[in-house]
């Protein structure tokens, strides 16, 4: 049998998205936990993000958050309302003063078409936070 693209023996169907930018893994890192960054790549929330505790976005996307390492990287389930299954996100900033790369792998997805959904979502995130990192160093 083919193995399918994304697909890992015990983690479902999986994907990531990976971007370098020409600033400080401290500037990525802050304007991704800041009010408009959040907003771009989990949603406006109605609490705060706090570690082992359960978030909520105004689309009404749930999870908890599991780890949070300033400045590295956060990992958390992720529910979209009309989803029946949980994910698992991360939200990696690895790099340097000079150069940073934002990593963002999403596992446990049910199946190839929430994968391929997830693609064109996180490109269209990928996007918009280029959009606004390239905005800020002008």
């Amino acid at each position: 049998m083919k193995k399918q693209i994304g697909k890992t023996k015990d983690v479902e169907f999986q994907f990531g998205i990976r971007k370098t930018f020409p600033v400080s893994t401290e500037k990525v890192w802050d304007f991704l936990f800041s009010e408009n960054g959040l907003k771009i790549w989990l949603g406006k929330l109605k609490n705060e993000l706090e570690i082992k505790k359960e978030y909520e976005t105004e689309n009404g996307t749930t999870g908890l958050v599991r780890v949070f390492k300033a400045n590295s990287h956060i990992r958390l389930n992720w529910k979209p309302k009309n989803w029946e299954n949980i994910s698992t996100i991360q939200i990696r900033v690895i790099g340097n003063s000079e150069k940073t790369t934002i990593a963002i792998p999403q596992e446990k997805l049910l199946n190839s078409e929430q994968q391929a959904e997830m693609k064109e979502h996180w490109n269209k995130i990928m996007n918009k936070i280029t959009y606004e990192m390239n905005k800020a160093s002008r």
